[in-house]
């Protein structure tokens, strides 16, 4: 119910911009915990090790062209 001379109140917002920014920090948070929650269980196809081996062929190759060209 309105009172003379004030206008209309509007109904309140569903939720407010503080209720809503922490809705999204709570889902970052979430999906970075599901994240190492995947990562902890292991399940890598290749070893690291072996990716890291890789890498330092790629890399050796690539300084003995330069080197020897």
């Amino acid at each position: 119910m309105t009172r003379p001379g004030q206008p209309p109140s509007s109904p309140p917002p569903e939720r407010s911009e503080e209720q809503v920014r922490w809705g999204r920090i709570e889902r970052r948070r979430e999906r970075i915990r599901a994240e190492i929650a995947r990562n902890r269980e292991g399940g890598h196809r290749i070893p690291t090790w072996a990716l890291a081996a890789i890498l330092g062929l790629i890399v050796g190759s690539w300084l003995l062209l330069i080197l020897t060209s």
